[in-house]
């Protein structure tokens, strides 16, 4: 299923409306002048009745999360040693180094764009056609052990697409919109390079916090959706700095 941009957040926009049914008890016409952030473990366990674990996925934490749409096993090498790690349909596996002592905080934006972007594979492949779901699951052959790629994704658009989605669903289009009014007053932040004048840094750094994503997440984000003006770094101009 090939899907824009453009699909994805309606996707994602419709996802967010029953969501808020279910989980606020809202109508979709509350009125909010203030953005909230996505309760993801919740529309994870919740809404979407995912299991969400944790275990050790790669040698060097270079995979992050994994999902399957079937039972299966995942296969690790480590030092030469291959071990199995068992994955059960509707179920999102997340590394374990997310929870380990001094990561909670750290780690907690990537963690939780990881679980948007795996429940985003989930809710795709609910979307797939009853002929498509079957000719996917059975891919998932008894005594095989898959790869991470395997399992992943056999096209890289499937991860765009899933990314984009995750990112709607964790940064939604409308709550985007909430908080640029309160606290850019409707101008788009400039980014010389990967430069930010004092002001906007301060606002990043605001979204970030609210959203509960990193940096990264959120300039990705802000400019998709067109709340972002590229500019060269000569033209880069702080108002705070003090000439002497």
């Amino acid at each position: 299923m090939i899907l824009s941009r453009e699909n994805l957040e309606e996707i994602a926009a419709a996802v967010m409306m029953d969501f808020g049914k279910f989980f606020f008890q809202e109508d979709g016409s509350s009125g909010r002048t203030k953005p909230r952030c996505t309760p993801i473990d919740q529309l994870a366990t919740q809404y979407l009745g995912l299991d969400v674990c944790f275990a050790r996925l790669s040698p060097d934490g270079s995979v992050c999360g994994v999902t399957a749409y079937d039972d299966t096993e995942y296969e690790i090498v480590e030092m030469g040693v291959t071990r199995k790690l068992k994955l059960k349909r509707n179920e999102i596996v997340l590394d374990r180094s997310f929870i380990e002592p001094g990561n909670l905080r750290k780690l907690c934006g990537k963690r939780r764009f990881t679980l948007a972007h795996e429940c985003a594979h989930q809710i795709l492949f609910q979307m797939e056609s009853n002929e498509k779901k079957c000719s996917c699951r059975k891919m998932y052959e008894e005594d095989r052990t898959y790869s991470v790629r395997e399992l992943k994704s056999r096209e890289d658009w499937n991860e765009w697409q899933a990314n984009v989605l995750g990112a709607a669903i964790l940064m939604p289009r409308n709550e985007i919109a909430l908080a640029m009014r309160n606290s850019a007053k409707g101008r788009r932040l400039i980014r010389y390079g990967e430069w930010f004048t004092y002001p906007d840094r301060l606002i990043i750094t605001m979204l970030c916090n609210l959203f509960g994503v990193s940096r990264t997440a959120i300039t990705i984000r802000l400019s998709s959706l067109g709340y972002m003006e590229e500019r060269p770094f000569t033209e880069y101009v702080d108002p705070l700095e003090v000439m002497v």
